[in-house]
């Protein structure tokens, strides 16, 4: 056994000591400082597992009697599942990020930069995620064919800052944003690509007398069944598709001072009974829809797909469709527009909506939609609430004298709403747009800076930055 194994072995056993550790003996404070460093911890760990992963790919390669050869694997990555007992997938995805952030070798013995410097960096020193690097380096690669190297390395730049701060999933949205800003034209061969890979499959029915179904969704099936369900989900919301058997046990009769008598019902469902009975009311409605005529139907939710002007004007670019994450193309998107009754909302120059505003105490549900567009859900940092599940705020209180109009609210939670009403944070609107005060303990510099996740907005940025 060399020295680095000893090493790690003797970590292994600290580590194991560590867990004996009841996280429930913390204090508050102690029990986030503590969660934080493990993280640090595992961060490193997990690099480390790209490199060993990388190293043993790169010994076996494709050759014969290579390393995974020698022990009767066809692949590096086939070889790495065996010895770690991890998925295939995450096997895959180890070594793919390490062959993209360690030191390659050219024919001739001389060492070669990482392609993806700037990652391999944040990577190895444990500053971002295998998963955040992961997304970067995929997004950065479908991109790279059809950008210039300086155009990568200040998207990868930019893309690593944020994996420093955010989230993975942040982050997934942040490098889709700058592979269509890198890529202006990708986005329609990616739509016949999705088109090709949809599918849905349904078995035999179990001994428990359930059939199982599943399948991949293409974008615009994703956004039409997150709207439904989130808006079957959202707080406050008549219980819809009930079956007189749910109804029954959830309902409560309620006699009134004057003898009426009340009927309420709580939903006794599971929110994942929930979401399959909005999926059977859609199959079922769908079916009693067939043979009439297109303009007979009433759609039963509704999705917005958003474009840029320029975009629209131009036939290049991407729009985005509520609630999903992967863009379609801006014809696409008009396409859908045409044939489908998709709300197509345009975008100015600031990422700003038409002016819908009328003055009324209540946000309009029009105006709820432009506010979901220019916003992309709760405006919160690091808050991940769709906007089927937001209120309006007005930024300047109504009783200030603060119009209701999209120039004047916000999306938010009802947690971050309630959250900002009792705390020191602050927004305002600059130049159309929510940006946030964060407290002085948070930011001593106390600097205003811009919320929201609109992506349209994020790839007019991130055109402007590469160019």
């Amino acid at each position: 056994m060399d020295d680095a194994t000893t090493t790690i072995r003797q970590v292994g056993e600290l580590l194991a000591g560590l867990a004996a550790v009841p996280p429930a003996a913390l204090a508050d404070d102690g029990l986030c400082e503590w969660t934080s460093e493990l993280e640090a911890v595992g961060r490193i760990v997990d690099a480390m597992r790209v490199v060993a992963a990388a190293e043993i790919d790169a010994r076996s390669s494709s050759r014969i009697d290579g390393l995974s050869d020698r022990y009767g694997f066809r692949t590096g990555a086939q070889f790495v599942e065996f010895l770690t007992r991890v998925s295939s997938a995450e096997a895959s995805r180890r070594v793919r990020v390490g062959r993209a952030t360690i030191v390659g070798t050219s024919l001739v013995g001389i060492g070669l930069p990482p392609a993806h410097s700037r990652v391999a960096e944040a990577l190895h020193a444990g500053e971002i995620g295998v998963e955040s690097a992961a997304v970067i380096v995929r997004t950065l690669d479908q991109a790279g064919p059809h950008a210039t190297p300086d155009e990568i390395d200040v998207a990868e730049a930019e893309l690593v800052a944020s994996a420093r701060r955010d989230s993975t999933d942040l982050v997934a949205v942040q490098a889709r944003a700058w592979r269509e800003a890198l890529d202006p034209d990708g986005a329609e061969p990616r739509d016949e690509r999705i088109s090709r890979l949809r599918r849905f499959t349904i078995g035999r029915e179990t001994e428990a007398g359930l059939t199982p179904f599943s399948g991949l969704a293409d974008p615009v099936l994703a956004a039409l069944l997150r709207s439904a369900i989130n808006k079957a989900n959202k707080t406050g919301v008549e219980p819809r598709f009930l079956s007189e058997a749910d109804r029954q046990a959830g309902l409560t009769l309620v006699e009134t001072p004057d003898g009426t008598v009340v009927e309420s019902v709580t939903d006794p469902r599971t929110r994942d009974q929930r979401n399959y009975d909005v999926f059977q009311g859609l199959i079922t409605a769908g079916l009693r829809a067939t043979g009439t005529e297109k303009g007979e139907m009433r759609g039963l939710t509704q999705v917005i797909a958003v474009v840029s002007a320029a975009d629209l004007e131009n036939g290049t670019g991407v729009g985005w469709l509520d609630d999903v994450t992967e863009p379609i193309s801006a014809s696409h998107a008009a396409e859908l527009a045409c044939s489908t009754g998709l709300a197509t909302i345009i975008m100015g120059e600031n990422g700003e909506p038409l002016y819908l505003g009328k003055h009324k105490r209540y946000f309009t549900e029009a105006q709820m939609r432009a506010l979901a567009v220019r916003d992309g859900g709760c405006v919160w940092p690091g808050c991940g609430a769709p906007a089927s599940w937001a209120d309006g705020h007005h930024v300047i209180p109504h009783s200030q004298g603060g119009p209701t109009n999209i120039d004047n609210g916000v999306l938010l939670c009802p947690y971050h709403h309630h959250k900002l009403h009792r705390s020191g944070f602050r927004i305002r609107m600059i130049d159309a747009r929510p940006h946030m005060l964060l407290t002085p303990a948070m930011d001593p510099a106390q600097q205003w800076r811009p919320i929201g996740k609109s992506r349209i907005k994020a790839v007019q940025l991130r055109r402007i930055r590469a160019g």
